[in-house]
């Protein structure tokens, strides 16, 4: 059985769902109540509400179910950002991490997955596909970024020292159902607005859109799919995985692909963007795991726009 924190969120629900289809049963840790997605109802899903920050109640899961695997996908970082308490919640944070370890020595499950983001490349060197032995810069002005490069370090060094397998997903830009705007990509805005039929609001991203502007976008269901393989495979060859398409995707692109479902999109963006585009390498998630993105750009946003047509919010 394996446990996934955050497991009813975004990432987490499609790798619930994608565990389940590869013959496994689930537990799912929510800190806050959520009614349970309709991709896994009928499922072999328990549910537990718990904060990973509460040792003893995650050590309690362990009691009630017999857990062989983790997938830590919750939020190990103060986000958003908490600057009239800075120490504390970096101190939550962290102590999340160590009860997640914990929880995978004590119960002895054979892998612990912790999900990290294409973010740690952020200022890196930039002249092709970003491979996982790439030297990272040593620091970044973003939150999430600098938690998941100290959530790596200390991976590292529990891995070695507990003798649980821990592995490190850097997760590229993911979209698709379940999903929420971004600020760091416009996708999702871009598809919620053609399936409303109106222009896309972009006051979340970070800052102005351009036509041209791109990055290794994922679907959902591929990403909760590369999770699932990592997390079941026999054996893994290293501890750092990039997870993604391993290609670029403009927003240009993307228009095109919506407007094959919905013509008259109103999502045109200015021409111009930023160069280069951050291209994950997935040579080492494909070789150890069989993996490959079952949804190019078209099929995706042919997917997600049907899926919000039946009536669903996010």
């Amino acid at each position: 059985m394996i446990l996934v924190t955050g497991g009813l969120g975004f990432i987490g629900s499609h790798t619930v769902r994608a565990l389940l289809d590869l013959g496994e049963d689930c537990v799912v840790v929510q800190r806050r109540p959520r009614s349970l997605p309709a991709m896994l109802t009928g499922g072999r899903v328990a549910v537990e509400q718990a904060d990973v920050a509460d040792r003893d109640a995650l050590l309690a899961i362990g009691r009630r179910h017999d857990i062989t695997g983790i997938v830590h996908l919750a939020g190990s970082y103060p986000w958003p950002p908490a600057p009239e308490a800075p120490v504390e919640a970096a101190r939550q944070a962290i102590d999340g991490l160590l009860n997640i370890a914990q929880a995978a020595q004590e119960w002895g499950v054979r892998r612990l997955g912790l999900a990290g983001t294409i973010g740690v490349y952020f200022g890196a060197e930039n002249d092709g596909p970003l491979r996982e032995d790439a030297p990272l810069p040593p620091s970044t002005s973003a939150v999430i970024p600098t938690f998941k490069k100290i959530g790596e370090m200390l991976g590292g060094y529990l891995a070695d020292t507990t003798g649980v397998d821990i592995v490190n997903y850097r997760i590229s830009g993911t979209w698709g159902p379940l999903g929420h705007a971004d600020p760091f990509f416009a996708a999702p805005a871009l598809v919620h607005a053609a399936a409303r039929g109106t222009a896309p609001d972009l006051s979340d991203l970070a800052g102005p859109a351009f036509a041209e502007d791109g990055l290794d976008l994922n679907y959902v269901k591929d990403t909760g799919r590369a999770i699932a393989l990592l997390q079941l495979a026999d054996e893994l060859n290293h501890r750092t995985y990039n997870v993604g398409s391993g290609r670029a995707t403009t927003n240009a692109q993307l228009a095109e692909a919506i407007r094959k479902v919905v013509p008259d999109a109103r999502i045109d963006l200015p021409s111009g963007g930023h160069t280069p585009h951050l291209v994950l390498d997935i040579t080492r998630l494909r070789e150890d795991t069989g993996y490959q993105p079952e949804f190019d750009t078209d099929r995706a946003a042919a997917d997600y726009i049907a899926w919000l047509r039946a009536g669903n919010k996010a």
